[in-house]
């Protein structure tokens, strides 16, 4: 009897915390919208009684056949005095029980209302959402979005840092035409690009083209390189042919069947290209030996033993070498956009001088400070912070490949441990916000890091005349994370449709990898907690949409996606079979899980026989 009355008085100072953090944030509930305060009330006591170590708490409730505290997220004041009126019959001793916001029906109704209203109706086949993100011949291509729609996309992803205006639209019309056709509602999110955080370009190596021709394994030529010679640029390359090289209209002109055109190329070899077809607008000439031609490369046109004529190729494509680091190396980025340059080493390879690069976001130079991590190309490079001059930051690298990492223009950069006064709403966004106001359902806001941020989109939609604009909040940095549930608290101030993505490739850098799962689990509790719909995003079933073949963890993580109200797939050629068999994989796992809660379907495997 005495540990069931402790287990009580312990319920009893859990319930009472919770109350305290609801009483200390009145006000905050108070500006709430009306039909969101039982909402903002229930976060408030999860944050109560999250604030404390409640496992031996678990373990002891559940030696007495007690229900977990486990799953109070949606209803948590309701759920303990339920849990206390249990022991209060056992022990006897009574206590009032505070009225509840929600209960163990109106909690979850709540969550399932909010996702109906940001994402649509709930699907038929399973109860989470499937995302897609649109690749560019979504704009031009009606097919494959009613492909989409019918195989179980229920919302449009467009990434406003890709394409343009007039093919947001495209996409959006291809879609409703889709869905007005099939019979089969889609939403439509456009999210907002951000801020970039990333590398500048690197200086040019030259231009160069390589010249190759088709061998077996044992390098016996199967086919000669078919190269196009022109003189007017072009992106299209005729059919059959691999390569091409621009040159002056006057050489073209004097070029005859068997026509030899000699070189010789960046290396000393001498090379020679025959020339086997002559049309209009070009000639075409086959090479069995691989050449490196730069845009100094001479390039001769003999007949016989005769010179008609010399050229050089024009409009090379540059080459870009990356810069190369290994773990120890220094790494020079500089606030003034220079192009990057390549370190130097000596005979034995030990570093001479350091490598430099442009970081575009200046703010990370006013607030960096030694022994701060950066991580470059979604974590595939990391680096430590020796020290900053407000010009220029040097690092020291501490992950890289054993046999070198290589750094190229472009690519993300990460600064987890600074806080970078950055707003997370840039002009380009509030460019593109406009193009897309009155084509989309709902806005992503990238980048997030404060309530403040939240705060300027919605200044921003009721500017534009869109008040019942849905809005979802992409969680990809630590200071997000860490300042969720007042930017929860923000977002239910002002009513409208609210989401949360979790956007697992920039905020697994931020956390680091190894706490990733954590992470994503207390973003889906607080939300729960909140009745706010949450968006599984990056990498789900990354593998089947590009290759056509997913991985086993792909699959595993996919089911796992069940916990959240919708899941995102990205871009690939496979795009559709991907769809579909991400809603077989929910359909099955909706038969298990009601979020983490198991919902004990009868098993085959337990039929013993």
């Amino acid at each position: 009897m005495d540990l069931l009355l402790e287990l009580q008085q312990h319920l009893i100072g859990l319930r009472n915390d919770a109350l305290a953090m609801q009483q200390r944030f009145q006000d905050d509930i108070l500006q709430c919208e009306t039909g969101l305060q039982a909402s903002a009330c229930n976060l408030l006591h999860y944050l109560g009684v999250r604030q404390q170590d409640i496992r031996p708490l678990q373990h002891a409730l559940s030696r007495y056949g007690f229900s977990s505290l486990s799953v109070m997220e949606p209803y948590t004041l309701a759920h303990i005095n339920a849990v206390l009126s249990l022991l209060q019959n056992l022990t006897g001793r009574q206590c009032d029980a505070p009225v509840p916001p929600v209960d163990y029906l109106s909690g979850p109704q709540l969550l399932k209302e909010r996702t109906r209203q940001l994402l649509g109706e709930r699907p038929a086949r399973h109860a989470a959402h499937i995302m897609v993100t649109m690749p560019t011949e979504a704009a031009t291509h009606p097919d494959l979005v009613n492909d989409l729609v019918a195989a179980g996309m229920n919302v449009m992803r467009i990434n406003c840092a890709h394409d343009h205006a007039s093919a947001w639209r495209a996409m959006v019309d291809n879609q409703r035409a889709a869905s007005k056709a099939l019979g089969l509602p889609c939403k439509v999110q456009a999210d907002l690009a951000g801020p970039k955080l990333r590398t500048g370009p690197i200086q040019s190596s030259g231009c160069l083209a390589k010249l190759k021709p088709r061998r077996d394994i044992y390098g016996v030529v199967l086919e000669p390189c078919r190269v196009w010679l022109h003189s007017r640029a072009s992106d299209t390359l005729p059919a059959g042919m691999h390569k091409q090289l621009l040159v002056e209209d006057g050489f073209l002109q004097q070029c005859q069947v068997q026509d030899r055109i000699q070189l010789v190329d960046c290396r000393g070899q001498r090379r020679k290209l025959r020339v086997v077809q002559v049309q209009a607008g070009g000639c075409i000439a086959e090479l069995s030996h691989t050449a490196y031609v730069a845009s100094d490369t001479q390039l001769c046109l003999k007949r016989g033993e005769k010179n008609i004529a010399i050229t050089i190729p024009m409009g090379l494509p540059d080459v870009v070498v990356p810069i190369e680091l290994f773990c120890g190396d220094e790494l020079i980025l500089t606030r003034d956009p220079l192009p990057g340059v390549h370190q130097q080493r000596d005979q034995s390879g030990q570093l001479v001088k350091p490598g430099r690069i442009h970081c575009t976001v200046s703010e990370a130079f006013d607030h960096v400070q030694p022994g701060q991590r950066v991580w470059f190309d979604d974590g595939k490079i990391g680096a430590e912070v020796l020290s900053c001059d407000g010009r220029q930051m040097i690092l020291r690298i501490t992950l890289a490949k054993p046999t070198g990492s290589k750094l190229r223009a472009e690519k993300g950069i990460n600064f987890p441990d600074t806080e970078l006064p950055i707003a997370a709403l840039t002009e380009k966004d509030l460019q593109d916000l406009e193009s897309v106001v009155n084509l989309v359902d709902i806005v992503a806001l990238s980048f997030v890091r404060h309530p403040d941020d939240l705060e300027s989109l919605h200044r921003e939609l009721n500017r534009l005349g869109r008040p019942d604009m849905g809005v979802v909040l992409k969680i990809e940095n630590r200071q997000a994370f860490e300042n969720l549930p007042r930017i929860l608290l923000t977002g239910l101030r002002h009513g409208r449709s609210l989401g949360v993505m979790i956007a697992r490739g920039d905020l697994a850098v931020e956390v680091g990898f190894e706490r990733l799962s954590e992470v994503q689990q207390e973003i889906l509790w607080l939300c729960e907690a909140a009745h706010v719909p949450v968006i599984w995003a990056t990498q789900i079933l990354e593998s089947m949409a590009k290759q056509g073949v997913p991985s086993r963890a792909e699959v595993s993580d996919a089911g796992m996606s069940v916990l959240a109200e919708c899941a995102m797939l990205n871009k690939g050629p496979y795009i559709v079979d991907t769809v579909k068999m991400l809603g077989g994989i929910l359909s099955r796992m909706d038969q298990h899980y009601h979020k983490r809660r198991a919902t004990l379907r009868a098993l085959d495997v337990a039929k013993l026989q």
